[in-house]
Formats: C-alpha cells, structure tokens, sequence
C-alpha cells in the first residue's frame, strides 16, 4: 500500500513524514510512504496527503505549476475514490474559493469559502489573537470512523488566520470555538480536511492519523 505525501514546494513535509511513519511503524509496516509530485505516483497511491502551510494563493499557485497535477489529482481523488486528506491550506484549497489575498478559486470538491477570522469576530470582546495560533479542542458534531476514541479531552494544533466556511452543514464533522464555531474536519465521501495539524498534535494527532488510514 503506497501513502503519498503531495510535494509542491509548501508544506510541513518533514513533520508529516516524521508522524505518519511514527503511526504505521505500530499498526501496519506494510505501508510504503512516498514524497512525490509525480503524476505517475499518484495515480498509484492508495492514500494521499495534501499538506499545506502558507497562504491559499501561494499554495495554490505552487499545484498549479506542475503539469498535470490537478488533473491526477482529480482523476485518482474523485474519480478512483482514494483516501485523501487535506491538512490545514490542504483543506482550505478543497473550497470553492479563498478571499485570502484577493478571491483565488480552489478546487471545489467540498462546497464553500476560505474567509478571514479577523473580519468575523470581535478580537478585543473575546480577547483573542490572530492568526489562531496554539491548542484546542473539538466539539464533535457527526460521528465518523476517523473520530473513534477521540474527546472534548483531545487538544490539537492550530494555526491559521482564515477558516472554511462550508456550505452544508453535512459535510462537517467537528468545530473548534475561536471567537465562533469555525469547522476544524470537513469530509465529503473519501475526501477529509483537518484544519489543524495532527503532525504536531502529538498522540492526539496520531489517533487522527492512524483513524484515516486504518478505518476511513
């Protein structure tokens, strides 16, 4: 089984490499990890990871200058139906659009905007800070296999100045109060986003990764 890292030339790479193989060295050896941005790799991945750090322009524009990239993307996500999973402007860049910089289209597999924290809520009122920046817990709204054994106990990593506003509520999973609820793991049929990073969420990060690739 092939799990392939999406390498763009943004992303926590390293960090998602270091957790994942953390993971798979104690429920399933088997499992190859591959860095790549070659079409031909991704056609033939089993899972993919969209890691993502930067800005929703930035990101996007780094995809799209590989040829061809979407196009597998596409082909291998939506129409293979493998496991994909969008981690923080990996999951941003699953919206319709992002008003980060200008408006910039995603890839519009999950409907909704990527939208400013800062231009929704009242900072100095909830005496908070952007970007979003440390721990938090989830308020699990639907069940669903990559949430097994994971509670309001569980703290994440966070760091963000924007959230995905989606447009229907089914499409997500759990929110985070800050300032507001915004939604921190969105899921359309084998497609999930996790807006913050399970790779520095220590073993709370690991149960999410390890839920993904064992039961989703």
């Amino acid at each position: 089984m092939n799990l392939l890292i999406l390498d763009y030339g943004s992303g926590n790479i390293k960090s998602v490499y270091n957790s994942l193989k953390f993971v798979l060295d104690k429920i399933d050896k088997s499992y190859e990890i591959i860095v790549s941005n070659s079409t031909s790799e991704i056609s033939k991945s089993d899972f993919i990871i969209l890691p993502g750090v930067g800005s929703f322009q930035q990101c996007k524009e780094s995809i799209f200058k590989y040829v061809g990239l979407v196009d597998a993307l596409y082909e291998t996500v939506l129409i293979k139906s493998k496991p994909f999973l969008g981690i923080c402007v990996g999951m941003q860049l699953l919206a319709d659009f992002g008003l980060e910089n200008g408006k910039h289209e995603g890839f519009g597999w999950v409907k909704g905007k990527v939208k400013s924290l800062e231009k929704q809520i009242n900072l100095t009122h909830h005496n908070l800070k952007i970007p979003h920046m440390g721990w938090n817990n989830l308020e699990i709204i639907s069940k669903d296999n990559i949430l097994k054994d994971i509670s309001k106990h569980d703290h994440f990593y966070f760091v963000h100045s924007y959230y995905f506003d989606a447009v229907n509520s089914e499409n997500i999973l759990a929110l985070t109060k800050y300032g507001k609820n915004i939604p921190s793991i969105i899921k359309r049929e084998n497609i999930y986003g996790l807006q913050f990073h399970p790779e520095k969420s220590g073993y709370s990060g690991q149960k999410i990764l390890k839920n993904w690739i064992k039961n989703c």
